[in-house]
């Protein structure tokens, strides 16, 4: 037994530490961007049931975070008496209600397919996912109308706690592949997809720093 004497300052272990150890040695470049960024800030969210996930994710497709969670907190208000809707109250509220708080009609309609897959057993229960692997993930939820790979590497990286996911179609991943190498233009999806098989089996990390490196980029250059 270790006895800690008292009034000693405990030292919290950076549960990322090996993936940013095995980075920063694979290109000095990573060392560069790791050093500016300091440690990685990746807030999973392990509590959330997958069809919970989802529908967030949905919300924030192809839109900037604050505007996604501005439609969310609508979307929320509409069922004071939860944390968050089961899938039964989804689908009895009009589409247009839904539409109101800043959903497309086509995310309307994968809202609502999330729900109803979630009542079928389409959407697996958080227990049932943990056990599947990350492609088979990927290719029962790409099944529902609207949910693309990237909605499901989302839940893969921020539900579920998956260390290796590397969105490849994900613009600021790319951007910030770019911006780290100094390049004229993004790499193709497939170009990335191999180049990060060296972060692996950290590849959830390397998106984290990556969309930090677009962000930095972004705030450079509107100066």
């Amino acid at each position: 037994m270790t006895i800690v004497a008292a009034g000693a300052i405990s030292t919290i272990v950076d549960p990322f530490g090996p993936a940013v150890a095995h980075l920063a040695a694979s290109d000095p470049d990573w060392t560069n961007l790791i050093a500016r960024v300091g440690r990685c800030g990746l807030q999973p969210k392990p509590e959330r049931e997958p069809y919970e996930a989802l529908i967030r994710a949905v919300a924030h497709q192809q839109l900037h975070a604050r505007a996604a969670e501005a439609i969310l907190n609508r979307f929320l208000a509409l069922y004071p008496d939860v944390p968050f809707p089961s899938p039964k109250s989804i689908l009895a509220t009009d589409g247009n209600i839904l539409r109101a708080c800043g959903f497309s009609t086509t995310k309307v309609t994968t809202v609502r397919g999330i729900a109803d897959g979630t009542l079928d057993g389409a959407v697996p229960v958080r227990s049932a996912a943990l056990a599947m692997t990350d492609e088979e993930l990927v290719s029962r939820l790409v099944s529902l109308r609207g949910i693309g790979r990237w909605t499901v590497e989302m839940f893969l990286i921020f539900t579920l706690e998956r260390p290796d996911v590397l969105p490849v179609d994900d613009f600021g991943v790319r951007e910030g592949w770019r911006v780290m190498k100094s390049l004229s233009k993004q790499p193709l999806p497939k170009e990335l997809s191999k180049i990060g098989l060296a972060w692996s089996p950290y590849r959830s990390t390397a998106t984290w720093y990556l969309w930090r490196a677009a962000e930095e980029f972004k705030r450079l250059k509107s100066k």
